[in-house]
């Protein structure tokens, strides 16, 4: 497909037409209710991934603030026991930096997973809580 732009001498140039930028929800939650079942389907897979090669192959919409949000998915998927940290790769969205791959958590453990993760979260902010006193 390509964007007809007239020039100012009456002659037409052919140009490719703008990319299409992924659609943005307005809500941060919303956005995280809209997406979490599609990450939910990768991590039963068993297969590693990364954020952004799900949100690129499911077509899935940005964030309110693309930049910073991404990040505070996968870390809502870890509490609720979803999915793990599996190791690095590299990202397209990132310029190939260095990014978490992930792999799902077997759905029978993920409720024991996630009463782990929040047992050593409230012990954490115990110790720093004795720590400051």
């Amino acid at each position: 497909m390509t964007h007809i732009q007239p020039a100012f001498d009456g002659t037409e140039l052919a140009a490719p037409a703008p990319a299409k930028a992924r659609r943005i929800v307005d809500d941060f939650e919303a956005w995280v209710t809209e997406v979490w079942d599609a990450f939910v389907a990768v991590a039963d897979t068993g297969q590693p991934f990364t954020v952004d090669e799900v949100a690129r192959k499911k077509k899935l919409p940005d964030p309110p603030c693309p930049k910073s949000q991404w990040g505070s998915l996968p870390a809502r998927l870890q509490n609720a026991g979803v999915i793990r940290h599996y190791g690095y790769g590299g990202s397209e969205r990132a310029h190939l930096s260095l990014v978490h791959v992930w792999i799902g958590v077997p759905a029978e453990h993920r409720e024991a997973v996630a009463r782990r993760r929040r047992e050593d979260r409230r012990a954490a902010r115990a110790g720093r809580r004795r720590a400051a006193a």
